[in-house]
């Protein structure tokens, strides 16, 4: 049900919709109130009352901490909006967190080189990368930075990417750093509900080893990701960073609402050579331009 519509698309704010949901409970119990109705009004006031309850009490178990302390490693993920948030303020968060790893949903090859550029002119090296999808002519690409502590990179093809929207794994080269999964696949529209699910499955897939790292706008809540894990795992053999963290139900979607109201759907996932040190949802950057908040996760390797 939860990639179902009209299910999808509800489950992705659980805020808002505990708060309607509330509020119907309010004025349901008020009218039977006035009224002296006290069959079916009040079971409906009761029924609405304990679905407010039940959802606000789910994202009270995922948290509100927010946190970024140091570790092994750091890793963004901030969906640009086509180019919104500017390579300044990518670049100012890069080195205020000393990221190692940045994931740039709808961010271009120039952009990301300007990106690159920058941190470089504050000692902090990275290399850029960018896909355009299997066929090369995706008109939104995916960016990813990549620090030079880390090694050389190179995307593997094989891989392929997520329908309709790119994304892209890299590899380390000498086999060393971790597996690198820049993702975005399509949001659930009601025209692109296929393509979304099968995104979803394939970042599922690429969830296969324990070094592993994804990082994007993944259009999705923890709620639609549920199914996907192996065991205990949330996606694959990967679990999501902001949950384990206590930070799970810090929205990044849209700015135009508050953090505690909007749709947590970016992530940071990671395979089990990692834990998580902290989570921190940006929203010191909700002027930048972008309708996503950045989310920066730090990492240590088990």
């Amino acid at each position: 049900m939860q990639t179902s519509l009209p299910v999808a698309q509800l489950i992705a704010f659980r805020a808002p919709l505990a708060l309607l949901l509330g509020i119907g409970a309010v004025l349901v119990a008020t009218v039977d109130v006035f009224r002296r109705q006290c069959g079916i009004a009040a079971g409906v006031a009761i029924v609405l009352g304990l679905a407010s309850v039940a959802n606000g009490g789910i994202l009270l178990s995922r948290g509100f901490e927010a946190a970024i302390p140091d570790g092994d490693l750091t890793v963004i993920a901030w969906n640009t909006q086509g180019g919104a948030a500017s390579p300044k303020s990518v670049a100012r968060l890069i080195l205020a967190t000393e990221a190692d790893i940045v994931s740039l949903p709808e961010m271009d090859d120039l952009a990301a080189s300007e990106v690159a550029r920058l941190v470089a002119k504050d000692g902090h090296q990275m290399k850029a990368a960018t896909t355009y999808g299997e066929t090369g002519d995706s008109w939104i690409p995916t960016s990813v930075l990549i620090h030079d502590d880390l090694g050389d990179y190179r995307v593997d093809t094989s891989a392929g990417s997520t329908p309709g929207l790119p994304s892209a794994v890299w590899r380390s080269v000498d086999g060393t750093g971790p597996t690198i999964v820049a993702a975005h696949p399509s949001p659930p529209l009601p025209e692109s509900m296929d393509e979304w699910r099968s995104g979803l499955q394939w970042i599922a897939a690429q969830c296969d080893a324990p070094e592993v790292i994804v990082a994007g706008d993944l259009n999705a809540t923890v709620d639609h990701l549920s199914g996907l894990g192996t065991g205990d795992a949330l996606v694959g053999d990967c679990q999501d960073a902001a949950v384990m963290a206590g930070a799970g139900a810090i929205g990044t979607w849209p700015t135009s609402a508050p953090a505690w109201l909007a749709a947590p759907i970016d992530h940071v996932l990671f395979g089990a050579a990692w834990t998580v040190r902290g989570v921190q949802v940006v929203t010191s950057l909700d002027e930048a331009g972008a309708d996503h908040r950045p989310i920066v996760a730090v990492l240590d390797a088990r």
